[in-house]
């Protein structure tokens, strides 16, 4: 079998056929017939300048093939293919793959619980390939850094940010996606131990733009096999990581959309990277006033991860409500106690048919964040869970939490 690459498409039922796209590839990668406009895999490098000036998204898609899709195939594309399936090398390894898919779903289940019903993707997100790689077939990434996040006198608060380099893998992500690491060594019972998911950190294209890595971000836990295993790992270590994961904790893709994203801890990595996919496709082009809001929740500035970065992103792009629960001398505060204090541009965001919301982080946040929702709505004169449950069958409520 040939080794898995990674396409740039462009879905034909999508596209308006403009050839912005086409006028803006620095390369010449881009061509059209009379029927539809595409990429030729031999040109394109991926430097990704053609995606934010698509005024549809139709350019923002990927797959990966073992063989390309030709020119003249693409010119023939009535719809984008389906991903198509990378089975394991044999039965035996199929079937234990199988039952190692089923425990993620169910991580991920449980971890999107929290909104009440089946999750859906936002309308306008990018399609994900999932499960591209298993631990039969696991991808091998190399540590180009390992950075601490949290210090000062928070000693017990150990937070990592991570950057995996891909080399020439096809691993494409979407922001909100999670990755499996597989930590070496063997369980209690002498088998190996299974995935832990880890949400990315960092935009679809790169930690660094147009580079293929990506970021996680780990706590280091006292009894964490896998946390222990990444908190310590140097740069040049390699990594084997499965995935990607999720299909449903996605952002969308519309310089209209106005995100609210509340979280606590590590449960900052997704929103992360959707501020910065934010910042690179539209940037100044953004047509909601202050599109982001991020309430995040730490008990010292010390312990809250990317405090120095968070305060250098433009407030005309992301309304930053960081709130503490343990500095000495002032009163424990909690994300929850933020939504009621901002009442009114809450009230603005729920009603708002543009708005979606995130919560990520521990489960422990979710009755206070929902008591807060449920007070907010009610004072307008709505059902807040009939509120959440409309948002979520339209994409736009989201919860991952642990």
């Amino acid at each position: 079998m040939n080794k898995p690459l990674k396409q740039h498409l462009i879905d034909p039922e999508i596209c308006i056929r403009c050839h912005t796209c086409e006028a803006t590839c620095p390369i010449e990668a881009i061509t059209h017939n009379d029927d539809n406009v595409v990429v030729d895999f031999d040109k394109c490098n991926y430097c990704m300048d053609c995606i934010p000036v698509c005024p549809t998204g139709s350019i923002d898609e990927w797959r990966v093939v073992s063989t390309p899709y030709t020119l003249e195939a693409q010119f023939d594309f009535m719809e984008l293919p389906e991903q198509e399936e990378f089975p394991a090398s044999s039965p035996e390894q199929e079937s234990s793959i199988e039952a190692l898919d089923d425990e993620i779903a169910a991580l991920l289940a449980q971890a999107h619980s929290g909104a009440g019903g089946k999750a859906r993707a936002p309308a306008t997100a990018s399609k994900p390939a999932i499960n591209l790689y298993n631990t039969a077939r696991p991808a091998v990434a190399t540590v180009q850094g390992n950075y601490r996040l949290t210090g000062g006198e928070q000693v017990d608060s150990d937070v990592r940010h991570i950057i995996l380099d891909l080399g020439q893998l096809a691993f494409p992500v979407l922001e909100g996606q999670s990755v499996g690491v597989l930590p070496p060594g063997v369980d209690g019972n002498g088998k190996p131990y299974l995935p832990r998911l880890y949400s990315i950190s960092s935009p679809r294209d790169g930690e660094r733009a147009n580079f293929n890595n990506l970021s996680l971000t780990v706590k280091r836990e006292d009894k964490g096999v896998c946390s222990q295993y990444l908190c310590n790992l140097n740069k040049g270590d390699t990594v084997e990581i499965t995935g990607p994961f999720g299909s449903t904790f996605l952002m969308p893709n519309d310089p209209s959309a106005r995100l609210l994203m509340i979280c606590t801890g590590t449960g900052a990595a997704p929103f992360r990277g959707f501020t910065m996919r934010y910042e690179r496709s539209f940037g100044d082009s953004a047509q909601a006033m202050v599109p982001l809001t991020l309430v995040f929740g730490a008990r010292t500035p010390e312990a809250l991860p990317y405090f120095g970065p968070l305060n250098k992103v433009p407030d005309t792009l992301l309304n930053k409500q960081l709130v503490y629960s343990r500095i000495p001398g002032e009163e424990k505060r909690y994300v929850q106690d933020v939504l009621i204090d901002e009442r009114s541009r809450i009230s603005e965001l729920l009603l708002d048919p543009n708005t979606c919301i995130y919560i990520c982080g521990l489960r422990a946040m979710e009755a206070g964040v929902e008591a807060a929702f449920t007070d907010i709505a009610g004072a307008m004169g709505y059902s807040w869970s009939t509120l959440r449950d409309e948002m979520r069958e339209q994409g736009r409520y989201h919860v991952e939490t642990y």
